[in-house]
């Protein structure tokens, strides 16, 4: 890997948006299973690889109803639904990329002040 590669690699980020409203706890459970899904879903893939190996960098937001539905019309991604909610979306994970959409640099880190 030249060095061009390994800071694009180095760069490598997954996205994990969950709606505001969830509760902490399921928000939290939520947010591990988006990044587990994410991975089997694109495990085959080079970025994955390299995030694996050079970043395993994660950014988690929340996001607003309208927002996480925005959100679905970027590729690369996985919607988690959670039973106890009566199946509602909750969150949504994407694939690793080095450069991301201006929408994702407009969205709220995860903090506990949403709930």
């Amino acid at each position: 890997m030249n060095h061009c590669d390994l800071t694009e690699a180095a760069s490598l980020k997954m996205y994990i948006l969950i709606k505001r409203q969830t509760p902490r706890g399921i928000a939290i459970v939520s947010a591990a299973h988006a990044s587990l899904a994410v991975y089997l879903k694109f495990k085959e893939s080079k970025e994955v690889s390299d995030w694996l190996e050079w970043s395993f960098k994660k950014v988690v937001c929340t996001v607003t109803a309208e927002q996480f539905e925005e959100s679905k019309e970027y590729e690369d991604h996985t919607v988690m639904t959670e039973s106890t909610l009566g199946n509602q979306e909750i969150s949504i994970g994407f694939k690793p990329r080095a450069v991301w959409p201006a929408f994702f640099k407009t969205l709220r880190l995860y903090n506990d002040q949403d709930q």
